[in-house]
């Protein structure tokens, strides 16, 4: 919580405010009882009227001013809460964007959005709060003591009995709730969870007719946090009561000692009045830092989970000194890389060894698990290699630049990735100053023109978030006029054309042969067809390559490939 807290520096001049001025107002609060004490003593024993209304104009005077105090703070700590709580949202945002992917898989993406949103909100409550009540109850509370002592310090021992009971009984509260509160977060987590895979998964789970499974998941997930939810409540409600009952006790004791004290001539009604209001603020400031408490356990709970991401290193750093690529651009060489996956017992790849021209389609193919995936994403530098190393223009990727490397390559992933937004704002999102003209010839190469004019606005029409009001192979065409409107060095199709019929993707494979002649173009799929005309070909088996070369060459050469090719496709066809 400390570090997080270190956020609020940036506000010293705020925060300095704030306390004078909840300073200004304990103070006033301070005063007041003291000032009523007079007027009972003084003004109202010897019927001084005079006295009683200048008395009484300067306590309204008072209290207007601790009133504007009081306002002024409000508005300034708010301000201040609320701009904590943006900082660190884009510090937290800004730290995730650099993990790998193995960080996202770590801590899980249901998780994140929760520590972004509820955790960083109740962070930001606990600073408003601390803003407003962690500075004014302690300074009422410590003013309510000493003018305690100062009106009668026989009376006040009431007071030195009653606080260690307080503190024992916020203690107890406090260290129970806590551990409730860190339960509950993450618990929130699981249901966050469930209510995100049932609004992705929903057409699976339709399909399936699953939905009565998933309510009863729901129904467990809320259950469980629910019930977790009103035993922590239960606990810190506890609280106020039991604060109240000592607070009661404590005025019944200040009066019956004060009672017999003015009976004996060693105090007046008026200090006696004044002595009861002190004690009263001295427990409620003490109940309003006990309000804290129902904020505090699930602040530091929240607080631990942001800065568990936060402390999170991810695995991928910049080099120190980058090297910028000398070699040939576009070209990409693979030296006896192996990679596995964090807890995995096998290498998803191992020992590949390939190099990939400019001008040139080296297609990769093998069975479903075979690394073809896995050996794509380690391009873009996704995940760094166990051995070996992937060589770019000449240049270890580990030693380049993340942007300078990302920008050489247009990537389009295995699942269409689409965002909310228009039609032209998705086919820039790599190349924000394209014009309409790069992207109209994008889509176009991209087979994707026709539907796109067939949408009421064009261009412009809505995508809805995840391009779910478009089909699968709409969504492929748009992700590969995407990487075409940014013209990179290299273009990486990790199965990319797995939902166009063939007249579509023949199409596209003959405008895309046209069009990136002199790019690396590095092309995944599952069919025959797609992969036939490639200048080379890699066949991958197990995590290993199994043979490389032309299609002619591998039917006579491959086993492996022999098998694909003839449960694909008719004997005439491989001929």
């Amino acid at each position: 919580m400390k570090e997080l807290l270190k956020g609020l520096r940036p506000h010293r001049v705020s925060v300095a405010c704030i306390v004078f001025l909840i300073f200004l107002q304990c103070l006033s609060t301070v005063y007041l009882p003291h000032q009523m004490s007079d007027i009972v003593d003084i003004g109202i024993v010897h019927g001084d009227v005079p006295y009683i209304l200048r008395v009484g104009g300067l306590m309204l005077g008072v209290s207007v001013a601790a009133a504007v105090c009081s306002i002024t703070a409000g508005f300034l700590s708010s301000r201040v809460a609320a701009s904590f709580g943006r900082t660190l949202r884009s510090k937290v945002f800004r730290h995730v964007e650099n993990f790998t992917l193995h960080e996202f898989d770590q801590i899980g993406t249901s998780s994140l959005i929760t520590r972004t949103t509820n955790d960083i909100a109740q962070v930001q409550q606990l600073v408003n709060m601390m803003l407003r009540l962690m500075i004014r109850a302690p300074l009422t509370a410590i003013g309510g003591i000493m003018m305690a002592f100062y009106t009668d310090a026989t009376l006040a021992i009431v007071v030195v009995v009653v606080m260690p009971i307080l503190g024992l009984v916020i203690y107890l509260v406090y260290s129970r709730g806590i551990t409730m509160f860190r339960a509950m977060q993450k618990k929130m987590d699981k249901l966050n969870r469930v209510v995100r895979e049932n609004l992705t998964g929903i057409r699976v789970i339709r399909s399936f007719n699953r939905i009565e499974y998933e309510q009863e998941r729901f129904h467990q997930a809320n259950f469980d946090l629910t019930n977790t939810a009103t035993k922590v409540n239960q606990t810190m409600a506890s609280l106020t009561p039991a604060m109240m009952i000592i607070l009661n006790f404590s005025t019944i004791a200040i009066v019956w000692f004060g009672g017999i004290r003015i009976d004996h001539g060693d105090m007046q009604i008026g200090s006696l009045m004044a002595f009861i209001q002190y004690v009263t603020q001295i427990l409620f400031s003490i109940m309003m830092v006990s309000m804290m408490f129902f904020v505090i356990p699930r602040a530091t709970a929240s607080a631990a989970r942001i800065n568990e991401v936060l402390h999170m290193v991810p695995e991928i750093q910049e080099p120190h000194q980058p090297v910028q690529p000398t070699g040939e651009k576009g070209t990409i060489a693979f030296e006896d890389v192996t990679f596995s996956y964090p807890g995995a017992e096998h290498p998803a790849i191992e020992h590949i060894s390939f190099q990939a021209k400019p001008g040139q389609v080296t297609a990769i193919i093998g069975g479903t698990g075979s690394g073809k995936s896995t050996l794509v994403s380690l391009i873009p530098r996704f995940y760094d290699v166990d051995a070996g190393r992937i060589l770019v223009d000449g240049v270890d990727i580990r030693d380049m630049s993340q942007q300078v490397l990302r920008q050489k390559i247009g990537f389009v992933p295995q699942r269409a990735v689409l965002f909310s937004g228009t039609v032209a704002d998705n086919l820039r999102y790599g190349k924000e100053d394209a014009t309409d003209e790069e992207i109209r010839h994008a889509a176009d190469i991209a087979q994707a023109t026709s539907f796109i004019l067939e949408m009421e606005d064009g261009f412009e029409a809505h995508l809805d978030q995840g391009g779910m009001n478009v089909s699968g192979g709409q969504k492929q065409r748009l992700s590969i006029a995407r990487a075409l409107v940014r013209r990179p060095e290299i273009y990486v199709f990790d199965d990319s054309f797995s939902a166009l019929d063939f007249k579509t993707e023949a199409k596209l494979q003959a405008a895309l042969r046209q069009e990136l002649q002199e790019a690396t173009v590095i092309v995944v799929a599952q069919r025959v067809s797609t992969v036939m005309d490639a200048d080379q070909i890699i066949v991958l088996d197990a995590g290993q390559v199994v043979g490389i070369g032309r299609h002619r060459e591998l039917l006579d050469t491959c086993q492996v490939y022999q098998e694909i090719v003839s449960s694909q496709l008719a004997e005439e066809e491989t001929a």
